[in-house]
């Protein structure tokens, strides 16, 4: 898709400026000019009464091939454990998979593998590729395998968690396959009758969400945050297929060497792995007032979490951060104190199952999505919380 201004016909009315909701036309030298940043909405060329701007579309295109069938999950794991977003993922892939009538397979690189594990929770199928070499997830030979094995088994659909090995060869496999990709889902769909995947993401700094469907190009690729999907109750009677395939080395180099791995230990309690968390915001006004919090999420046995600000400030590192631009989360309970509620924010907590928003602005927009809201200073309530669950 593209588009093209005629400067021949074009007689500089201006009457196109304004029609552009992102403001990135002007006029030039009795011209209009057309700043980066076009998503071809059209509203430019339904102003221009001169027929000067002309959005060229993509003719619509039949599948690539009739022959790819079947949904495909990557299971990531590290040191034989698996991630829990392969688990999210199988529940959404066994949803789709049924929509379309068709298998759905989980896709691992690793050593010593429960895979009886990935059927019960909902795998009809698993390739397993076993080796002491994938301990350590080497991106390179990933990238070569995968694509490799797709190539050969021309599944329909590839999932893969929004981690950051996911975010870092899974791009990789999709530019070597020459199909697309839509990164950070938080939405998946199937156009049953079209056979297409519709994959929708936030976009615009979470203000817009977009649906995106890859037309042509098959597999048809995307990566999902963790915590999206909940994770589903594994039903241990449930059969399927494991298919063991051979891992040659001597064929795949890497050049890339992991020296180590370091685990980060400023995080008492996993933020994507807990079921309380405790964030802050902009409201607790400095660095030091973060103690705050974190007396109420040891009494609670929580995690604590951050909005952006704070983050950007310094008062905390990165890895507390929830939100667009940080970690999505989806816990039992989430406290959010002094958190005004921006989209970005919201886009990463709204699906916990509880939310108690405190807040002394009754018009700020977390009291929106959440299930309790206390008006008040959070440096009376939190001290009041602390002191009645430490009696509880």
């Amino acid at each position: 898709m593209g588009i093209q201004i005629d400067l021949n016909k074009c007689i500089g009315c201006g009457e196109c400026v304004p029609a552009c909701p992102f403001g990135l036309l002007e006029i030039v030298d009795d011209k209009v000019q057309l700043k980066e940043g076009c998503t071809f909405c059209g509203s430019c060329e339904d102003t221009c009464a001169y027929e000067a701007i002309l959005i060229e579309s993509i003719p619509e295109t039949g599948l690539v091939s009739d022959s790819h069938r079947g949904v495909w999950v990557f299971v990531e794991q590290r040191g034989g454990r698996l991630k829990s977003v392969a688990y999210e993922l199988l529940v959404k892939g066994r949803e789709l998979a049924n929509s379309l009538q068709t298998e759905l397979s989980a896709v691992c690189f690793g050593h010593s593998i429960d895979e009886v594990n990935l059927i019960a929770h909902g795998a009809d199928k698993v390739y397993l590729v076993d080796s002491p070499e994938f301990d350590n997830n080497p991106e390179d030979v990933y990238t070569r395998l995968l694509a490799d094995l797709i190539r050969q088994y021309k599944p329909e659909i590839v999932l893969a968690g929004a981690t950051s090995l996911g975010r870092s060869f899974i791009p990789r496999v999709a530019a070597v396959l020459g199909t697309g990709l839509t990164a950070d889902c938080t939405g998946l769909e199937i156009d049953i009758e079209k056979r297409l995947l519709l994959q929708t993401r936030p976009t615009f700094g979470g203000n817009i969400m977009a649906t995106i469907i890859c037309q042509a190009g098959r597999p048809q690729m995307s990566t999902v945050r963790p915590r999206v999907f909940k994770r589903g109750v594994p039903d241990k009677i449930r059969q399927g297929q494991t298919i063991k395939l051979d891992f040659n080395k001597e064929c795949v180099t890497s050049r890339t060497k992991l020296l180590s791995f370091i685990e980060d230990i400023t995080e008492t309690v996993k933020l994507d792995a807990a079921d309380i968390i405790v964030s802050g915001g902009r409201g607790l006004g400095k660095p030091e007032n973060f103690e705050l919090i974190k007396e109420l999420a040891g009494v609670l046995g929580a995690a604590l979490g951050s909005s952006r600000p704070p983050v950007d400030e310094g008062w905390i590192p990165y890895c507390h951060q929830v939100g667009q631009t940080g970690k999505t989360v989806c816990p039992k309970l989430y406290i959010a104190c002094g958190i005004s509620g921006s989209v970005q924010h919201l886009a990463g907590m709204q699906t916990s199952d509880i939310i108690v928003a405190i807040n002394d602005d009754p018009n700020a927009p977390i009291f929106q999505v959440a299930t309790y809201g206390i008006v008040g200073d959070l440096f009376k309530v939190v001290p009041m919380l602390v002191e009645k669950f430490k009696k509880e």
